[in-house]
């Protein structure tokens, strides 16, 4: 007996230690990102270190695609590529979300899928984040709704700007669904070029969609005049700080031009549902999660 359980112990633990697809990529990747750190620290050449990481990112997404398999979503092709811009912490696009990115054209829709497992191994890292602006919630559903989520997940040269939350329904089989529209900006003001992103968490598949919005966003009179009232105001110290080479006064300005930022957005997210044109974006939105459902 004593036998018996000795093996079935045995057993038990080497299934318990056993590394995962997902470990075994994350493995891969953190020690690529450790070799291209030493190349920098050693100064290495550009071309040594742009070399390395193409390199690393090939094998990174062949991992991934192994784990991922093929995408079957109406639209979008079947093999990505990596959705890492970077391995190397002092590139832009380091740290993005770990997954493949699915497109036909770099300005069409887009898809980035990736495993519930490695989503959760993001944003755990991400709330591990010392800079509080990088800082996200653990919990999926919480960091669905913020737009620094989707700027530091599936972007790296612009920040998103979310206009307001559609009223999805939820497909059939998905564990969570999330549908927002916005913007991809490096200033604040008015995006006139919006996005429909659309999130789905099926079992433990995760994919975040980005399209053009089908119909043009139309421009709302109220909303217009409240960013203007507030540009201006936000001009008038910004010129008054240059000439005082005031800190405080400018301060005072981008202060103005974030909160007039936002009224905007607020105002945006109030009145665009009274549109003509918010049932279509709606219904956009409601295709590309069905599509991402399997149906």
């Amino acid at each position: 007996m004593r036998l018996v359980w000795t093996i079935m112990f045995a057993f038990a633990g080497g299934v318990a230690f056993a590394a995962s697809p997902e470990d075994d990529y994350i493995a891969a990747r953190d020690k690529a990102i450790a070799a291209i750190a030493a190349l920098n620290s050693a100064n290495a050449p550009v071309e040594t270190l742009d070399a390395a990481d193409a390199k690393a990112r090939a094998d990174l997404e062949g991992r991934l695609s192994s784990l991922l398999g093929p995408l079957a979503v109406a639209d979008f092709p079947a093999t990505g590529t990596i959705n890492l811009e970077s391995l190397s912490d002092v590139d832009i696009g380091y740290g993005m979300l770990d997954g493949l990115r699915y497109a036909r054209s770099d300005d069409g829709p887009s898809l980035v899928a990736t495993t519930r497992g490695l989503l959760d191994r993001w944003l755990q890292s991400r709330a591990a984040e010392t800079d509080a602006s990088l800082k996200l919630p653990t919990g999926i559903d919480e960091a669905l709704k913020l737009d620094a989520f989707y700027t530091q997940a599936i972007n790296s040269d612009a920040a998103f700007m979310g206009t307001l939350d559609f009223p999805l329904k939820k497909p059939e089989g998905a564990d969570i669904a999330i549908a927002r529209l916005g913007g991809w900006t490096q200033d604040v003001g008015p995006i006139y070029e919006q996005q429909v992103i659309v999130t789905l968490v099926k079992g433990n598949s995760v994919m975040i969609a980005s399209a053009p919005a089908a119909q043009p966003v139309p421009k709302i009179a109220a909303c217009e005049a409240i960013w203007t009232s507030a540009d201006a105001a936000a001009q008038k110290l910004a010129a008054e700080a240059t000439g005082q080479k005031d800190e405080k006064a400018y301060d005072a300005a981008n202060a103005a031009w974030e909160k007039g930022d936002g009224d905007y957005r607020t105002c945006m997210g109030e009145r665009l549902p009274g549109e003509p044109v918010f049932p279509a974006l709606l219904g956009q939105a409601q295709e590309l999660a069905d599509h991402m459902a399997g149906k």
